[in-house]
């Protein structure tokens, strides 16, 4: 596990701050990150009031037991679970998700997004970064997560916190556990991670604290800024000195500002909504981006994978994240723990989005890196050692859920053919997901940034905004 340093909510004070991304006050400081970005940023116009909550299911859930159930298919397709209606007329979904069935009218699901990338990593890098990965395996991305690009995009945009923050288990949390990696941009355009359970009463988010040691050299530094002040306006006459003034003093200000520790501390949520969220480090993390993207934050992604924590025992039958290959888990039985803990914290973060009045200002994803095989297969598991029913990889069919944004809502977009293998109608790919996103942050997805050899990369190579979902008075926009 990865080590924490401790928390320090209260008054404002030098001796707590946010370190983003790792950087000390030694080597690459924040201000030099600041720097960067502010000379990468010249030029750019003023980023819309707009931000996206990205849930992250990676291992890929199944569309047939969640958002596409085919009851009218062959036994060995449909599984043993059945729809239930939701409070959309023609809606359905898994009968596993009784609070989503209660918002339906609040969401949209996706039926036909589709690619060719069937491994782990090979599809976590087509789907986050919009691009065909050079390599179908490993999780290094060769183009920026589009995470990175929008860090980099808005990185003119201050609100106190970083602008791109990721929420994930305390031993996963590298960039390149899931393909999160800036690649060409640059390490300074990762995520902030948070990693843990911010269920526990003692989460800490790490890096949101300083020993005495560190803060009072944080304040030998603040001090010695302010001597040096008349020094260096007198002895420059070139500017330089006076613009470093300006980055080491908004780098403070970011440090030491308690705008994100107010951010990230849960306890100011009333109990009654945590609980609504599930004490879970699902629900809690799904909070926690309301949070952040309520203080400003462009761009959260939060990873909901493994299910088996936050007093939920584990299960012999179960699988870590959402791979359900029959050597791995029992579908049923793992989705019977699975799907509960995930159905509250989806829904609770739908409606507290559209209770709050951020359902314009805030566009909510969820999704995998792709489906499962529409047809189930049964294998010896290898933690149980007797027949189970599982379902492999299957990148030609997926369903993603969307809700916010000020987009048409209560509705399906696209369709799979009769057992669910395929798109039928409406066929999409993750770039035209991407496309929307970008649009509701006001990105144009068709500039272009230099990769290493200063050769100018589009945002997206090809995709558009997804119609059906821009509400009217933005669809001609």
């Amino acid at each position: 596990m990865l080590p924490q340093s401790p928390s320090c909510f209260g008054s404002t004070s030098r001796r707590c701050f946010l370190q983003v991304g790792g950087v000390g006050l030694t080597g690459l400081g924040l201000s030099d990150v600041l720097r960067r970005r502010a000379i990468a940023a010249e030029g750019q116009t003023a980023s819309p009031d707009t931000s996206l909550i990205f849930i992250w299911l990676p291992g890929g859930p199944p569309h047939m037991e969640t958002y596409d159930m085919k009851p009218d298919a062959p036994e060995d397709y449909r599984g043993e679970f059945r729809p239930i209606r939701t409070n959309v007329p023609g809606i359905d979904v898994c009968e596993l998700l009784p609070l989503h069935a209660k918002v339906a009218d609040r969401f949209t699901l996706i039926r036909s997004i589709a690619h060719e990338f069937a491994d782990h990593g090979g599809g976590h890098k087509r789907f986050l970064t919009g691009r065909l990965p050079a390599t179908p395996t490993g999780f290094v991305n060769d183009a920026p997560a589009v995470g990175s690009v929008v860090a980099k995009m808005r990185e003119a945009r201050s609100c106190g916190l970083p602008n791109y923050i990721s929420g994930t288990e305390p031993g996963r949390a590298g960039v390149d556990v899931y393909s999160f990696g800036a690649a060409y941009l640059g390490p300074a355009y990762t995520p902030f991670n948070v990693p843990g359970d911010p269920s526990e009463v003692n989460f800490k988010v790490q890096n949101l604290g300083l020993t005495s040691e560190m803060a009072d050299r944080l304040d030998d530094r603040v001090r010695m800024l302010h001597g040096f002040d008349q020094l260096r306006r007198t002895i420059d006459q070139s500017g330089a000195m006076q613009a470093m003034d300006q980055y080491n003093q908004k780098a403070i200000e970011l440090l030491t500002s308690s705008h994100a520790r107010e951010a990230f501390d849960l306890s100011r949520e009333s109990d009654a909504l945590r609980g609504k969220y599930g004490r879970h480090a699902w629900g809690q993390r799904a909070l926690l981006a309301r949070r952040l993207v309520e203080a400003g934050c462009s761009f959260v992604t939060m990873v909901m994978e493994n299910p088996f924590q936050s007093g939920v025992p584990s299960l012999k039958e179960g699988v870590y994240n959402w791979d359900s290959h029959a050597v791995n888990c029992h579908l049923f039985h793992d989705a019977r723990v699975r799907f509960p803990i995930y159905d509250r914290a989806i829904s609770a973060l739908i409606e507290d989005l559209y209770d709050r009045g951020l359902d314009k200002k805030v566009m909510l994803v969820v999704t995998g890196e792709f489906g499962r095989t529409p047809r189930i297969t049964s294998q010896i598991g290898t933690q149980t050692g007797v027949m189970q029913p599982g379902r492999d990889h299957w990148p030609g069919a997926m369903s993603v859920l969307v809700a916010g944004a000020g987009m048409r809502t209560g509705q399906v977009v696209g369709s799979t053919n009769s057992k669910g293998e395929y798109p039928q109608e409406r066929p999409l790919t993750p770039n035209d997901l991407w496309a929307t996103v970008y649009r509701h942050l006001g990105i144009d997805y068709t500039l272009a940034l230099p990769d290493h050899s200063g050769r100018p990369m589009p945002l997206l190579p090809f995709g558009t905004p997804i119609e059906e979902l821009l509400s009217g008075d933005r669809k001609h926009a």
